[in-house]
């Protein structure tokens, strides 16, 4: 079976009820709460998609997740179960990629934009050359909330959405509406080269670069192992690395994405994330 057979069948089975898949992996229910069930693992407590398991100390959330921690398997087996026992269960999902908003990128304001230098050199560390050649190229800008837009670019270069970064003394990230993040990513550079290391977001690219510029550092706007661009980037030769943070849920992300993809290798930040290892070295 091929990455992309994989990766549909993952968007599949992954919302099938967690209690259909204890009950059909031996589980049984407690006499007395409903939310419990008693498995070779543990007592497990469920609350909708998600289960937690207190006497291992494990969580986690859908189908996918619960298979791997009941029957100790790959991200990849643990897919093909689902496939194979509930056969009755799978219909064909919208495609995703497409998103039913329209894309409304925030407009330029140049006034606000020493607002975002100075928040992107002085706290996070960047390069100055590379924030000022991402300007010029108009794939960085400043909106009239002093924002960082990261411009997100599918074919010939278009827009297909936005990371968005505030400045201020409140953190906060999101997505212009409308974002399309499968249709294409934030990169830099946006020239190919024959290594791409993949991170979890604009800020992790600019980073990243800064410190392998041998490399084509790609944002996938946030930790997920199946953007749908990335076979295609597989099939033409590059050699890709999972760059993805070093915490729980990077590391969670990164086997996923190595179950789906085994060509992927797993490039581990010695930091939390690339700018903080920025951070640090400088």
């Amino acid at each position: 079976m091929n990455f992309g057979q994989i990766r549909d069948r993952a968007d599949q089975v992954r919302t099938i009820p967690l209690e259909s898949v204890l009950r059909l992996s031996g589980a049984q229910p407690d006499r007395y709460d409903k939310r419990k069930w008693h498995t070779p693992q543990g007592v497990l407590s469920v609350t909708g998609a998600k289960f937690m398991n207190w006497n291992r100390r494990r969580s986690g959330g859908g189908a996918i997740d619960l298979v791997i921690h009941l029957h100790n398997l790959g991200f990849a087996q643990a897919v093909q179960w689902l496939w194979r026992q509930f056969p009755n269960s799978l219909c064909p999902q919208p495609d995703r990629a497409f998103s039913k908003t329209p894309l409304s990128l925030p407009p330029s304001d140049p006034a606000k934009l020493w607002r975002v230098q100075r928040y992107l050199v002085a706290a996070r560390g960047l390069p100055r050359v590379l924030i000022e050649s991402l300007i010029q190229s108009g794939n960085l800008y400043a909106d009239h909330r002093a924002n960082v837009v990261f411009l997100l670019l599918g074919k010939q270069n278009n827009p297909v959405g936005a990371e968005l970064r505030g400045t201020t003394y409140r953190s906060w990230h999101g997505l212009a509406p409308g974002s399309q993040k499968d249709l294409g990513f934030f990169s830099i550079p946006t020239v190919p080269l024959p290594a791409i290391i993949l991170v979890e977001s604009a800020i992790d690219a600019i980073s990243c670069f800064a410190l392998h510029p041998q490399h084509r550092c790609i944002s996938t706007a946030g930790a997920r192992p199946n953007p749908r661009w990335l076979a295609a980037l597989i099939d033409q030769g590059y050699s890709v690395y999972c760059g993805f943070d070093a915490d729980p849920t990077g590391d969670k992300m990164a086997r996923a994405m190595s179950a789906l993809y085994p060509a992927v290798q797993r490039l581990r930040p010695d930091q939390h994330d690339w700018n903080d290892v920025l951070k640090a070295g400088a």
